[in-house]
């Protein structure tokens, strides 16, 4: 595997190519500075991996515990820390910052982040089941129907499709291509959309399988 790097969804465009005039619909992502906040190694536990931190905060908004940890790597305090396994761990330093430099125009990234929480949802909404008949003679419009499996056995199977919450799950959009990078103010534009709403916490790593 291999080092990824945290950031934050600004929202979508579009930009055009020079050479065809073709729009491109880009997600805006603010993608670090992620400094590495700790360095794991086999001989000290067991396995290569970094943790980098995201967003920094003001000191009071963590706890000691937490403010203890950062200070090792004399990183100021931040949000969010985030594990990645490596093979070459070892080549990394505590304190060193990683930034969107580590991509490059045209490579394909995974991208995991929560989708937008959409409350309690019913059956066509969470499900896209369909709806009953409108005729006014009809007692199902949006109802469920039969949920169970007869008298035997008499209860509803683990894992039923019914009515429940409904989003704020990770997903992990996988084959986005590295549209441009600004490395001066930490921006990848990424061709597509991606999981959430302005705001949301992203993880980009590179592409397991090249995509479109």
């Amino acid at each position: 595997m291999s080092v990824g790097i945290l950031g934050t969804k600004l929202g979508m465009t579009q930009i055009f190519e020079p050479a065809t005039g073709t729009a491109i619909p880009v997600t805006v992502v603010q993608a670090g500075p992620c400094p590495i906040t700790q360095v794991k190694t086999k001989e000290t536990d067991g396995y290569e991996s970094l943790q980098i931190g995201f967003k920094a905060v003001k000191a009071k908004a963590l706890s000691k515990p937490e403010i203890g940890h950062l200070k090792k790597s004399g990183s100021d305090p931040v949000r969010h820390l985030k594990e990645y396994r490596l093979d070459n761990a070892g080549t990394y330093e505590l304190g060193q910052n990683i930034g969107p430099d580590i991509f490059k125009e045209g490579d394909y990234v995974d991208v995991a982040g929560n989708t937008i929480g959409r409350g309690f949802a019913g059956y066509q909404k969470r499900h896209n089941f369909k709806r009953g008949p409108m005729a006014h003679g009809s007692k199902n419009h949006r109802l469920p129907g039969s949920t169970g499996a007869g008298t035997t056995p008499g209860r509803v199977f683990p894992g039923k499709r019914m009515a429940g919450r409904y989003g704020n799950t990770q997903v992990t959009i996988r084959g986005l291509r590295v549209v441009r990078i600004d490395t001066e103010q930490n921006i990848i534009l990424i061709r597509g959309a991606v999981p959430g709403k302005p705001g949301t916490l992203l993880s980009i790593t590179p592409a397991k399988k090249v995509g479109k």
